[in-house]
Parts: structure tokens; C-alpha cells; sequence
């Protein structure tokens, strides 16, 4: 397959580094050498949990917005997620001027709906539930006259968080493999699209609760696989493959390692104690991959001794630890 045929291209990514440039932060690599010596690596963790809105997401809600014409613009824009797209999308959109709808399941976390109403989204409530989500969007949609803005199946939004691995490799070019996060896939697409084009040899290896494991049973079948329910604390990580980003990581991503709750907790507590991070449960299990067996004994990646980990959001609800404090 030509690489016109996918929905992104390093061509499209570096577009979407030029237009987005003033709207994100160029966000920071740091290490920990007691991080290195457990994983017996080298590890190097992409901070976009200091990103605007606390997460990558808003790479590509900003390429979306800043690509609609002016008559788009003028309509406002739609979307549907539990968290992180939806908070990005509303400071996109508040960033040019335009209204931004934004369908939320009743059990999303609380500090995530509050992103959204401190950017100035307008709120939809929803089950939580793919037909709920996506019935609730396309009525606001049809009430409004909104442009849809996918949180993944976006060509546009794809391409914008491919700048994670423009800049990733700018700022470590010695790296072997791009462990992260895999959910819908817009993030580890874009990131594959623009790393695999600037360092072909690099291998992208894709993140994955195991209660949320449709990408890792795709790839086994060679065939889109959904998750009829889910059970993960990475909220996150909680969607199924689109359209889109399907042909993307079958072709792009090398691996697709699970992990369990209990690995990212782990993963989150040393992100926490070591790298002196908030990240959320989805941005640590990259962490929790690396640190795996089923990582370490993986022959694909035995001599990748530089690794990327994506720490992809730090929006996390601390409401219980600040209860638990006595007065």
C-alpha cells in the first residue's frame, strides 16, 4: 500500500507542526537513570502531560480547528470523548473564536469535565456507551450544524499528533523504539507515520490495558476486533480502532503489548516517586510496558537499548488523595 493511501503522510505532519506551532508547547524529554537501571535501557519519557490542556490531544483538536475554512469556523465544532479530546477541542476552539460542542459520558472523570467547562465547551451528557456517544453527537450536529472533529478517525487530527514524533526525534535521534499509548490510534498513527518515514528502522511498539485489548486481538487476527465492554482504570484507553487508524497500525506498529491495572498503578506510582510526574493511568503504561516481561523477553526489541515512552496526559482526578488528608 502507497503511502498517499493512508490518512496521513510526513508531508501532512509537517503541515500540521507549521500550523499548530503557535497553539502547543514543544514539550520536554526528561530521564531517570533508577528508571534505567530497572529496565536495563536507556528510557526517555515525552512529557505531554505538560502540554496544553494536560495532554496531546490538543496537537490535534488544534490542526482540525486551524484547517476549517472561515465558513466552517463560523458553525463551531462537534466531538464526542470522556476526557482529553473533549478539553482539547474546547481550547482549540476557544483559541480561534468558535463555539465547540462537546458530548461527555456521565462517568467521564471529574477533572476532565472540568477542562472542558473552564475552556468554555458547551456540554451534552451521554451514557456511557459507543451507539450513546455517537447518537447524542449527531443530534447536536444536526441541531447546530457543527463540524465533526472525530477524537482519532481524523485525518487532521492524526496528522497533528504525529508532531509528538517530529519533535521526539529532533530531541533524541539516537532512539530505537516509541513506546506509546493505543486507544482509538491517532496518537501512536500519527507517531508512526512521521517516525518510521525519518528513521525507517525504528520500531513503534503500541501500549494497551488488558482489559481494553481490541488493538492487540486486531493485530493477532489481521482484522478489526471491538471491545464489547471494557475494564480498565486507563479511561483513556477505553475506545476501539477507527476506520482510519486501522490500516495505520497494521502496517505501522511493530507490537502491541498488554498490561494489566495493576502494572500501570505500579507505573503511575514510580512515574509519581521517581520522575516526580502527575500522569494519569493512561500516560504511565507505557512505563508498565517497558518494564514488562513480556517486553523484555520480546526478541524484536532485545538490542533497543534507547527507548521513547510517551507520558501522554497528566489530567487525573486527585479528589480521594486530598480527602484522605486530615483536616
Amino acid at each position: 500500500m502507497a503511502v498517499e493511501d493512508y490518512a496521513a503522510s510526513l508531508d501532512s505532519i509537517q503541515a500540521a507542526r507549521n500550523r499548530i506551532q503557535g497553539q502547543i508547547r514543544v514539550t520536554q524529554v526528561i530521564t531517570s537513570s533508577s528508571l534505567d537501571a530497572l529496565a536495563g535501557r536507556s528510557l526517555f519519557f515525552k512529557c505531554e502531560l505538560f502540554q496544553r490542556g494536560g495532554a496531546f490531544k490538543i496537537r490535534g483538536a488544534s490542526n482540525a480547528i486551524f484547517s476549517l475554512s472561515d465558513d466552517q469556523a463560523e458553525r463551531g465544532v462537534v466531538t464526542h470523548s470522556s476526557g482529553n479530546h473533549a478539553a482539547a477541542l474546547a481550547l482549540a476552539a476557544k483559541l480561534r473564536g468558535i463555539p465547540a460542542h462537546i458530548v461527555v459520558p456521565r462517568n467521564a472523570p471529574k477533572c476532565k469535565v472540568e477542562n472542558v467547562e473552564r475552556y468554555g465547551g458547551k456540554i451534552s451528557w451521554c451514557d456511557p456507551s459507543v451507539e450513546s456517544r455517537e447518537a447524542v453527537c449527531a443530534s447536536v450536529k444536526s441541531k447546530t450544524n457543527a463540524v465533526l472533529v472525530h477524537p482519532f478517525n481524523d485525518p487532521q487530527v492524526i496528522s497533528g499528533q504525529g508532531t509528538v514524533a517530529l519533535e521526539f526525534l529532533e530531541q533524541v535521534p539516537q532512539l530505537d523504539v516509541i513506546i506509546a499509548p493505543i486507544s482509538g490510534g491517532g496518537l501512536i498513527s500519527g507517531i508512526s507515520i512521521a517516525a518510521k518515514a525519518i528513521k525507517p528502522e525504528i520500531k513503534i511498539i503500541a501500549a494497551e490495558p488488558t482489559g481494553a485489548d481490541d488493538a492487540a486481538r486486531s493485530k493477532a487476527a489481521n482484522s478489526v476486533q471491538t471491545n464489547k465492554q471494557t475494564c480498565t482504570i486507563a479511561d483513556g484507553l477505553r475506545a476501539s480502532l477507527g476506520s482510519l487508524t486501522w490500516p495505520i497500525v497494521r502496517d505501522f506498529v511493530d507490537e502491541v503489548v498488554t498490561v494489566d491495572d495493576s502494572a500501570i498503578i505500579e507505573a503511575m506510582k514510580m512515574c509519581y516517586e521517581r520522575l516526580k510526574v502527575v500522569v494519569e493511568p493512561s500516560g504511565a503504561i507505557g512505563l508498565a510496558v517497558v518494564l514488562s516481561d513480556k517486553f523484555r523477553s520480546n526478541p524484536a526489541v532485545k538490542h533497543c537499548t534507547n527507548v521513547g515512552i510517551v507520558l501522554s496526559g497528566g489530567n487525573c482526578d486527585l479528589t480521594g488523595l486530598w480527602e484522605s488528608l486530615p483536616n
